[in-house]
């Protein structure tokens, strides 16, 4: 199992606007091609303070949640401290933007050197790391940065440094749909629920295949088997009512079965990766739309139950054989799904977007199936997105999130 631990740091009450953080972020600047483009930007720049991880880290996550309008961008940059004392350069985590018109939305390849290197979302360590520095500048005018978040891990050997941010799934055809007794809780913001394994608890996550957008949009890598990630994080913000108004869907054609997985697929893509599952990307997508949000280790169902109980689904990172997931009728390189609730018996209850149609997206997983190929070394390790209102508080936490 995972060592894992949490940091997290908020800025609001700031102002929105460049103004706002001269002094939170130093003085600006004009840097040169930061975009990758050749243009120049005004920018201002907030380092965060040395943290102490607490025990040797290999691996290193950001997330972040911020507003960039059109005509502003940010990126994010971290640098470790090895357990001998050593400082490494800054690596990028990444050049992201809410929109596409301004810079190419990008994960940086070729960074690596002695001391570790970036794979897509996930700074690698050579050797453990026991501190380290978070950098954000942010580009032009008028964004505004909300929250920062890097996770940090020590993954059992063998583990992946970033599962899902590998090839696109392979997913079978002729998924079957698994049947399921009907929801015990149908509202998005409960005052108490029953505990999982007395009454069981389900979440009113809307059911959206990613399936049905095969073949769309190639640019963003097709749709399809490629679109796990979009797909689920449409099914959560459509949870908290929030996503892209109907004008910002006029692109999308007008038979499309769903135009927010077609939008979040558009505004979630990695131009270097060439896909749409880099895990910080989907959470600052979500940010948008004023959620809260991070990337995270968990270290069982039991504390999936807790997030459920709590009325917050939650986005998990998984692997697997066709017959080690057993319902799941596909195999996997790196797939993502929504836990949405717990049966009486503690099985799992996920909406899992690889099903060739809404109605068979909802799934009942055996507990003990789904903890095993999601929280392996050689699968996530436990990976999870965790996004909600900033009013709807998290359960108690050990540190991991």
């Amino acid at each position: 199992m995972s060592s894992v631990v949490l940091h997290r740091w908020s800025f609001e009450g700031q102002e929105s606007g460049v103004a706002a953080y001269l002094d939170l972020f130093g003085p600006s600047g004009i840097p040169e091609n930061d975009d990758g483009g050749g243009t120049s930007w005004p920018y201002v720049r907030w380092t965060s303070e040395e943290r102490e991880i607490g025990f040797p880290a290999t691996e290193l996550v950001a997330s972040w949640t911020a507003n960039t309008p059109p005509g502003s961008w940010l990126q994010v940059e971290l640098r470790a401290r090895t357990a001998t004392g050593t400082l490494t350069k800054w690596y990028c985590m990444g050049r992201w933007a809410e929109g596409d018109a301004d810079i190419h939305r990008t994960s940086l390849p070729g960074q690596g050197d002695q001391d570790g290197d970036v794979a897509v979302d996930t700074f690698v360590a050579t050797r453990p790391v026991v501190a380290y520095q978070v950098r954000v500048t942010l580009y032009g005018a008028g964004g505004r940065v909300r929250s920062v978040n890097v996770m940090a891990s020590a993954v059992p050997p063998g583990g992946p440094a970033s599962a899902v941010s590998g090839p696109a799934p392979t997913l079978a055809n002729d998924l079957t749909a698994v049947q399921a007794a009907p929801s015990s809780f149908n509202g998005a913001h409960p005052d108490a629920v029953s505990s999982p394994r007395t009454a069981g608890v389900e979440l009113n996550v809307p059911c959206r295949s990613q399936m049905l957008h095969s073949g769309h949009h190639p640019e963003w890598d097709g749709g399809g088997e490629s679109w796990c990630s979009p797909a689920s994080f449409s099914m959560v913000l459509g949870y908290w009512q929030r996503g892209p108004a109907p004008e910002d869907l006029a692109w999308v054609s007008p038979d499309d079965p769903c135009p927010s997985v077609d939008h979040a697929a558009r505004h979630m893509y990695d131009h270097s990766y060439q896909g749409t599952g880099n895990w910080p990307f989907g959470v600052a997508y979500a940010g948008r739309y004023g959620l809260e949000g991070f990337v995270t280790r968990l270290r069982s169902v039991s504390e999936l139950e807790l997030f459920v109980c709590a009325g917050i689904p939650v986005i998990t990172s998984q692997s697997f054989k066709e017959h080690e997931l057993p319902g799941s009728g596909y195999s996997t390189s790196g797939h993502i799904m929504v836990v949405v609730g717990v049966t009486p018996t503690g099985d799992v209850i996920a909406n899992d977007p690889a099903a060739p149609s809404d109605e068979a997206v909802r799934r009942i997983y055996p507990r003990e199936a789904f903890e095993n190929v999601w929280l392996r070394g050689s699968s996530s390790g436990g990976i999870v997105h965790v996004v909600h209102p900033p009013d709807v508080p998290l359960p108690l936490s050990e540190g991991n999130w």
